[in-house]
């Protein structure tokens, strides 16, 4: 039997999505082979486990730090999916799995074809992504690597392959972190990214998304690069927001920042949250101005919000662009925050606080 997967390029990493058939029979194997792995996993491994979440693996990070451990060893895997050794994997998943027709399965699931372009290719090395055996076959590799760090008494965390130690020195971490390269590549066959893993403060690292603050008490808050995603998502919902209604706009526009601060719950900084409504209301007050084609509709439109006559009048010729015009007073005062409350618009920091209450 053989099995072929048409791949799927995401960024630098390539899915394998399984046909209808072949993901029940992976998710088949996972639903036995999951509880005879799952009891001898770390407490401190959080990925693609039952009841266990990437917010508890930050929530645990956090916690290290006002214990004093106060430096980084912040790893990073080399396309680690794409890297992993068939026998060195299928030597861990045979410690407990005694039954051969169960190993070869595995072995021809590893194995399957890749189609690329329509071309079918072999497959050496690696886990295809997409299926639902990938994510345990990776905790059952890498828990050599947990125990490893469990047996040093370190303070860790792991979701999948993205894994932070914390230590509490820089010389303990620096040396650490060339163990662990060492390690890595002698008994599991798997490589470091060198030029991204680094031995640092961790509030000048990431870890899911979030970061800490320099503060004794490291207070988490939302890593800079997860702020700029989101800036950029919702500025290409507005771009193919032109020319549609402002309630549709923001229908289209809610998922986003609810799904996104779904997760971002647990930051305790409130200032970007803040920040990030306003830059969202502005947006749609730059989509309102825009719609407003001219002086006289421009004039009319500030009037039925309330401005006087002559501050619209005013206001609408003032000469300014789209964007000037999105952050004035006038536009303030005419599309407050509770205008766009009405309109069902998602606020980050009220929801944020609804499911913090709630917790």
């Amino acid at each position: 039997m053989r099995w072929t997967f048409p791949s799927l390029s995401c960024g630098v990493r390539t899915l394998g999505i399984p046909t209808v058939v072949y993901r029940l029979i992976q998710q088949a194997l996972l639903q036995v082979l999951q509880p005879v792995f799952e009891p001898g996993f770390s407490e401190s491994s959080y990925g693609f486990r039952p009841e266990r979440s990437a917010q508890q693996a930050v929530l645990q990070a956090q916690g290290y730090v006002p214990e004093g451990r106060r430096w980084v060893v912040d790893i990073d895997p080399e396309k680690f999916f794409d890297r992993v050794n068939h026998d060195i994997l299928m030597s861990r998943v045979a410690r407990q799995v005694k039954d051969a027709r169960v190993l070869k399965l595995i072995r021809r699931y590893l194995e399957a074809g890749l189609m690329r372009g329509g071309v079918v290719e072999a497959r050496k090395q690696g886990t295809p992504q997409g299926g639902p055996l990938s994510p345990l076959l990776s905790n059952i590799l890498l828990t050599d690597w947990d125990r490893e760090l469990g047996k040093r008494g370190l303070a860790f965390c792991r979701y999948a392959d993205d894994c932070n130690i914390y230590v509490r020195s820089k010389v303990a971490g620096q040396r650490l972190l060339a163990g662990m390269v060492t390690f890595r590549a002698e008994r599991l066959n798997l490589q470091v990214n060198e030029a991204k893993s680094a031995c640092a403060r961790p509030w000048a690292r990431k870890f899911l998304g979030y970061s800490l603050t320099a503060h004794r008490q490291a207070k988490l808050r939302i890593a800079p690069e997860s702020l700029q995603r989101l800036t950029g998502r919702v500025k290409e919902l507005m771009r193919k927001g032109r020319g549609r209604s402002l309630a549709h706009t923001i229908a289209v526009l809610n998922p986003v920042p609810r799904g996104w601060i779904g997760y971002f719950q647990h930051t305790q900084s409130k200032r970007p949250l803040e920040e990030l409504d306003g830059r969202i209301r502005r947006r749609l007050r730059c989509l309102l101005w825009r719609q407003a084609k001219s002086r006289a509709t421009r004039t009319v439109m500030l009037r039925r919000q309330g401005l006087t006559e002559d501050r619209a009048w005013h206001s609408a010729r003032n000469g300014q662009g789209q964007w000037w015009n999105a952050g004035a007073r006038h536009m303030g005062a005419a599309f407050p925050k509770g205008y766009f409350d009405a309109l069902g618009l998602t606020s980050l920091l009220d929801t944020q606080q609804r499911l913090q209450s709630r917790s």
